[in-house]
């Protein structure tokens, strides 16, 4: 069965690789260029999920309330204003300022655009090809977020502010992809079919009622960011890692494209494993992987990569999983809200985890502090496995 919805599923495409086009993926080397101290550098990590954290709610509920295009232009808009600060610059709360934007503009689109192709799939009862579709999205995702390092990378000794220029053109190029979509009536017919508008109070309370309900939701959503926190600060803090082992600087390149290789042929299983395994499933095979970082505490280089690979792989393999589990579990109407929930829940994991880590690769070292959190996630799964085995007898 063709989808005949295509137009918004090419439109939304062509919006995720211009969005994720990673142009602006070494922003570290870029402000480090710019005379900013690691501290001040970390600082401006933290104001982001502060920000996302302190946005993510009102963005959901901006979707719910009004167009999901509107939102999504929002988005764009605040992406290019975050550009020409970053190439302003000229000292920290600049640049500050330049990352809250940045957080805004993640926040607007975050779980917007997946509301948008789920309804516009509904519509035409065709959202069974939603998990296919989320996993192109990831695909189209890693791709350009590959393209944007490998063309940063040639950019870091030459004119090296011409990334934040390309990511003022490609955001322009978003905002006319967003133009050609068409907004689904699902979410359009609201106004008509309620004439009194729904309050923002009454769509929180809402969608506050769907997790009190679905508690198998609410702690999928809990699990995901943790799980999602642990494998974005391995992420970020390995890059740190080959920079202190001499890694030279097309070699860091060809470690972030083979992961990105990894990664998209990984999405590949997405639909295939969501079909074949339950959700509860995933999630005890998922939190068993993660106690390969245990292996850390070897200290050698090989392991160190092939955990980066892995983790990196499985955290591309859940993403349209639990994307598509949400999108068919809450309701259109709060959808947009939920899915900025999950986001919150992400961005307080990130606050709490990746400073903590960060403290704790400062006063041992990658391994120890990496090595310790598997400990700890052997412990804690240890725990819930025998207490399980106490219940049943």
């Amino acid at each position: 069965m063709k989808i005949e919805y295509q137009k918004n599923v090419i439109c939304s495409y062509s919006y995720s690789f211009w969005s994720f086009f990673g142009i602006t993926s070494l922003w570290v080397i870029y402000l480090q260029q710019q005379g900013l101290s690691l501290v001040e550098i970390g600082l401006c990590e933290s104001i982001f999920h502060l920000a996302s954290f302190l946005f993510e709610l009102p963005s959901g509920v901006l979707a719910d309330r009004f167009s999901y295009k509107s939102v999504l232009i929002a988005g764009r808009i605040m992406a290019i204003a975050s550009a020409a600060i970053m190439l302003i610059g000229g000292s920290f709360w600049v640049y500050a300022g330049g990352f809250v934007l940045s957080a805004f503009s993640y926040n607007l689109q975050s779980g917007t655009l997946e509301a948008l192709i789920y309804d516009s799939l509904l519509e035409r009862q065709q959202n069974e090809f939603y998990p296919q579709i989320a996993a192109h999205l990831n695909m189209i995702f890693e791709f350009a977020d590959t393209s944007g390092v490998v063309l940063a990378g040639l950019l870091v000794h030459w004119h090296f502010g011409l990334t934040y220029v390309i990511e003022i053109l490609i955001s322009c190029l978003a905002l006319f992809s967003v133009l050609l979509v068409r907004e689904p009536m699902l979410l359009s017919k609201l106004p008509k079919k309620q004439p009194a508008a729904v309050s923002t109070s009454q769509i929180l309370l809402a969608s506050w009622k769907v997790l009190q309900q679905q508690p198998q939701l609410r702690n999928l959503m809990i699990f995901q960011a943790l799980f999602d926190a642990i494998c974005t600060s391995y992420y970020f803090y390995f890059q740190t890692l080959m920079e202190n082992k001499n890694f030279t600087g097309w070699l860091i390149s060809a470690v972030l494209v083979l992961a990105a290789v990894i990664n998209i042929f990984a999405m590949q299983f997405a639909p295939h494993i969501k079909a074949k395994f339950a959700v509860s499933t995933l999630m005890i095979w998922l939190a068993a992987s993660l106690l390969i970082l245990v292996t850390c505490w070897f200290n050698q280089l090989p392991i160190l990569l092939g955990i980066f690979l892995l983790v990196q792989a499985l955290s591309s393999i859940s993403e349209p999983i639990f994307s598509s589990y949400y999108n068919e579990t809450i309701p259109s109407e709060q959808r947009a809200t939920l899915l900025s929930v999950a986001s919150v829940f992400f961005s307080l994991s990130m606050v709490v985890i990746f400073p903590l880590l960060g403290w704790l690769i400062e006063k041992m070292s990658f391994a120890a502090a990496f090595g310790s959190l598997g400990g700890l996630l052997l412990l804690l799964l240890g725990g819930i496995w025998i207490r399980n085995q106490i219940v049943v007898d």
